[in-house]
């Protein structure tokens, strides 16, 4: 097992490829290379991602005007076979190249359906010190590993850091629980660090560039926390709806990401303490932060909370498809793991 963290991308690069129809397509149908690569400088990098992106944001690249937009909208509409409708039939059969990454517990994945989804936005809150961190780095190293079923053959992960908690160090430890070798695996996990929510918003286009240039490799996406530089630029009253529309616009590029290059997103949030919980009688007076916007924006969201010593219990808070239910894990030297009974 040593060797498939280094040798995950050689495995890969087949399979997927062929997921997005490349950008490039469209010089074919009379769109100018030049053209194709403001594009790409904004991040557009596929035909898919051309119809993910609003004609005004398109008009706003330097150099392409309205008219140049509505010919490029064109072509894209005409290489993906148009805006039609399909059947659940295909839409079930596009679904299987969904995949799961394990997060290092057997109770844990059960709980989340086999692992975190591809194509989809997992959001982990909780207080500090419920695991959310130690998750992020277990999904580093388990990301890489391929399944005993033969469905997921592993891959590279982005982690973006905005609160300063990213330790390479703790790989290390997790890497020899798996039994692989220490740098393939760090060598594997590209790591950023973002300072504002500007900066933060402008690492998305650097992520959609690296999945594009490198397709099929990559199939985690980690932000530890989502929220964190929101809060901090964003302060009082005054500014939440500015804050909560900039947060909207940060979400829906994240969840077109995730299914523009089918990779899974793993995100973690705060808690805050929820004055109006008193007058309900709600025996947690504390509730994640990002309020309706980011609720309905994550596709799974699970709680965490402490149990006795290492445990931890996750808890499903909302899903399209999971039930209700819940999941007692460890933190131990080697990540997340099933706690002992």
């Amino acid at each position: 097992m040593q060797d498939q963290a280094l040798d995950v991308e050689v495995e890969d690069g087949e399979e997927d490829v062929s997921f997005f129809t490349d950008i490039d397509e469209l010089q074919a149908h009379g769109i100018n290379a030049a053209d194709l690569k403001k594009l790409k400088t904004a991040g557009i990098c596929t035909v898919r991602g051309v119809q993910m992106t609003t004609r005004r944001k398109m008009c706003n690249i330097k150099g392409l005007s309205e008219a140049k937009v509505d010919k490029i909208k064109e072509v894209a509409a005409k290489v993906s076979g148009g805006d039609g409708f399909v059947t659940a039939l295909v839409v079930l059969e596009r679904r299987r190249h969904i995949f799961r990454v394990s997060t290092g517990s057997g109770e844990l994945d059960s709980l989340l359906g086999g692992g975190i989804e591809s194509m989809a936005i997992t959001e982990v809150f909780g207080e500090f010190r419920t695991g959310k961190t130690q998750l992020a780095h277990t999904l580093c190293v388990t990301a890489q590993i391929p399944n005993d079923a033969g469905t997921y053959t592993g891959g590279k992960v982005i982690f973006v850091d905005t609160e300063n908690t990213f330790r390479p160090d703790r790989l290390r430890g997790i890497a020899d629980r798996f039994n692989l070798e220490q740098e393939a695996v760090l060598e594997n996990v590209l790591y950023t660090r973002a300072f504002t929510s500007e900066h933060q918003f402008e690492i998305l286009d650097h992520v959609a560039a690296q999945f594009h240039e490198e397709p099929g490799i990559f199939k985690l996406l980690i932000i530890d926390s989502i929220m964190a530089l929101f809060r901090v630029d964003f302060s009082g009253r005054g500014e939440l709806a500015d804050r909560q529309q900039r947060l909207a616009q940060y979400l829906s590029r994240l969840q077109k990401i995730s299914e523009e290059y089918n990779v899974s997103v793993y995100i973690t949030n705060q808690m805050t303490a929820d004055p109006g919980a008193a007058m309900s009688f709600q025996a947690d007076p504390k509730k994640p932060i990002g309020g309706h916007i980011l609720a309905h924006a994550s596709t799974t969201r699970v709680s965490l909370r402490k149990g006795r010593g290492e445990t931890r219990i996750a808890k499903i808070y909302d899903s399209p498809e999971l039930p209700e239910n819940e999941a007692t894990f460890a933190i131990t030297a080697g990540g997340v793991a099933d706690a002992k009974e």
